[in-house]
């Protein structure tokens, strides 16, 4: 009857222990987890910087209109209306 039980004790620790470290919600699982987590943290960092940066830009933008008017001379190449533009293009020396 002893041998039985601790037969079955056994079985069932080695069981558990199993299902610990392989199964389902296992510590496997939880070490991926844990590195899926930290990478997601590094993204969101990154993304947080970058949305700081656009949210100074748009104030920026929406307080000084000197910048709204270099942006759309930069960006879309606008120029007021009796104003030259002159385009100069660099030579390319092949040496």
């Amino acid at each position: 009857m002893t041998k039985i039980f601790v037969a079955i004790l056994i079985f069932l620790t080695v069981w558990l222990q199993y299902r610990v470290w392989f199964g389902k919600n296992g510590q496997q699982q939880l070490a991926s987890l844990q590195i899926k987590i930290e990478q997601q943290k590094k993204q969101n960092k990154i993304l947080a910087t970058q949305n700081e940066k656009l949210k100074r830009e748009i104030f920026i933008l929406r307080h000084k209109p000197e910048a709204l008017e270099e942006k759309a001379r930069e960006q879309l190449g606008l120029i007021k209306q009796g104003e030259i533009f002159y385009r100069i293009i660099p030579s390319e020396n092949n040496q």
